[in-house]
């Protein structure tokens, strides 16, 4: 048996190429006869979660639906990462009854990315609090991101709050996994850091561009909280991310960064 998760044109002629007796896939457009068992995908511009989309391919064997309650999105802290982690904030300054922010700054299209100055003014807001340190990450597509937020956020701080804002380097998946485990609060994008920070417990603050919570929101219990910011009114939202045709990328550039301040407060007085 072959399951089509991807439903792209390689991976329908690999399923059939597989032999296979039985190939499960998406009911869609010449590729339909590839596949013994068509599944339908829904034609609606947001449709169901993305994991109750794939999860329907697994309904055709008579699996039951999926429940975030009981089957979250599950990824293991690694024992010598959440040590690596520990030590090296601690030597960037933060202490153990501090509360840390984590803030990801980068994604892997530019689709994603919300403007580094207005992550730079939620990063200063939140680091004013008093215990709170401020870390913020970047990932190897966007390399520089995170130093750039870093020295925008602290020249909006006074001198002596500057060391809020952390600057501790990139973060494999592992240590980001154990840097969250650690954290009171993250904030970033629709995109893979997010969906590591939804395998723990922490509040998220998530910011969907052309993409829609309900279709990627975190996917684990509705008691560990998230806040999902978007711009709503878009006739070009969502959109399939090659091409902005307004050319602003308004869908994350709309969102205030007060609005995500706000949320991230709420959600920090909330866990204390």
């Amino acid at each position: 048996m072959a399951i089509d998760f991807h439903g792209g044109p390689r991976a329908s002629m690999l399923a059939w190429l597989s032999g296979a007796r039985e190939r499960i896939g998406y009911d869609v457009p010449g590729r339909s006869w590839m596949y013994t068992r068509r599944v339908p995908r829904p034609r609606t511009p947001v449709g169901d979660h993305s994991v109750r989309n794939q999860w329907a391919l697994l309904g055709a064997l008579g699996i039951a639906s999926p429940d975030p309650e009981r089957f979250p999105v599950e990824m293991a802290v690694d024992e010598q990462a959440a040590v690596a982690v520990g030590a090296r904030i601690a030597r960037a300054g933060v202490d153990p009854d501090d509360s840390v922010v984590v803030i990801h700054v980068s994604a892997g299209n530019p689709f994603r990315r919300w403007p580094a100055a207005a992550f730079a003014r939620v990063a200063s807001a939140l680091a004013r609090g008093e215990g709170r340190r401020v870390i913020v990450t970047s990932g190897p597509s966007d390399g520089d991101a995170a130093s750039r937020v870093i020295e925008a956020a602290r020249l909006q701080l006074p001198e002596a709050d500057r060391h809020r804002v952390l600057a501790c380097g990139e973060f494999s998946l592992a240590e980001l996994r154990a840097l969250v485990e650690r954290a009171s609060l993250y904030i970033g994008g629709d995109s893979g850091p997010m969906h590591i920070a939804s395998t723990s417990h922490v509040p998220i603050v998530a910011l969907y561009g052309p993409t829609q919570p309900e279709r990627s929101a975190p996917w684990r219990a509705a008691i560990w909280p998230s806040a999902a910011l978007e711009v709503d009114g878009l006739a070009c939202r969502p959109c399939d991310q090659r091409r902005c045709e307004p050319g602003d990328f308004r869908c994350l550039a709309w969102i205030d960064p007060q609005q995500v301040i706000d949320a991230s407060e709420r959600l920090l007085t909330g866990r204390q």
